[in-house]
């Protein structure tokens, strides 16, 4: 009682282990949906926005994908946020249930799990060990600073549409080699940490989103990606203790299992 407003964050949201798991991501991003949908008929909810990702699109091999494009998800996390997204547009379409579902580019920060991209490689670089580039290293994101995307989120609590898709992207697409050698630069640590690996499966080249229609709301990301960055090392710096805690325990077995294979001198790189 008392809750006329859901943002549902709730998922699995690593690519990596999807392809390994895939069921994991079929209960929570999908089954879950359902359950707080349900939910929301029921008691009345006057607004749920689904939160969801530009991967839902696959591979933008040129120009930017706009909220009307086909989805073509290429692994299985992809896949079961693509159906979370089409079950919330379907409660709309059914129930009128007033959904808002936005698509963000790849977010980074502070308090990010250190499994992802960004932290994986800074605190992999804070430790001297090895940085794990899948292939060539030119796949390209876009990347979104965690404070912009709340910001966006806040913002179309207010201002969004029922039963629309809004696209929320940065603007900073960057390969990611590009983005592993600023790192290791802030940290003042040898490009020669970074290792090429076999890439991974179902791999996207490049993500890109056409934002035109959130900003044409009035909306814009504030922060350059080089200034975020550097904070988000800084903040990985100063508080080593929170992500050295979680780098112990499941999460190294995790790191077992996803690179032992794809290190030429693994022993050494998972220690």
């Amino acid at each position: 009682e008392g809750i006329d407003t859901i943002v549902n964050f709730a998922a699995e949201s690593h690519v990596d282990r999807s392809i390994s798991c895939a069921s994991t991501f079929i209960d929570t991003d999908m089954k879950g949906v359902f359950v707080l949908l349900e939910a929301s008929k029921k008691f009345g909810i006057e607004k749920f926005i689904q939160i969801s990702t530009d991967e839902v699109y696959g591979t933008a091999h040129h120009g930017a994908f706009k909220e009307t494009d086909a989805l073509n998800p290429s692994n299985p996390y992809a896949a079961s946020k693509a159906g979370g997204d089409r079950l919330a547009y379907a409660y709309w379409a059914t129930y009128k249930l007033p959904i808002i579902i936005t698509r963000a580019s790849n977010n980074y920060g502070s308090h990010q799990y250190p499994e992802k991209f960004i932290p994986l490689f800074i605190t992999n670089a804070l430790e001297d060990k090895k940085l794990p580039l899948y292939g060539d290293g030119k796949q390209v994101r876009d990347w979104i600073h965690v404070d912009d995307h709340c910001e966006a989120i806040d913002f179309l609590m207010t201002h969004g549409g029922n039963g629309e898709v809004y696209n929320i992207g940065g603007g900073n697409e960057r390969c990611n080699i590009d983005t592993a050698f600023f790192i290791l630069d802030e940290l003042k640590k040898p490009r020669t940490l970074i290792e090429h690996v076999k890439d991974r499966e179902g791999h996207d080249r490049r993500y890109a989103l056409d934002c035109a229609k959130l900003m044409s709301l009035g909306w814009k990301p504030k922060i350059r990606f080089e200034n975020g960055l550097s904070d988000t090392v800084k903040w990985y710096i100063n508080n080593q203790s929170w992500w050295e805690r979680i780098k112990n325990g499941e999460f190294m077995e995790y790191y077992k299992r996803q690179y032992s294979h794809r290190f030429a001198s693994a022993d050494s790189q998972i220690r």
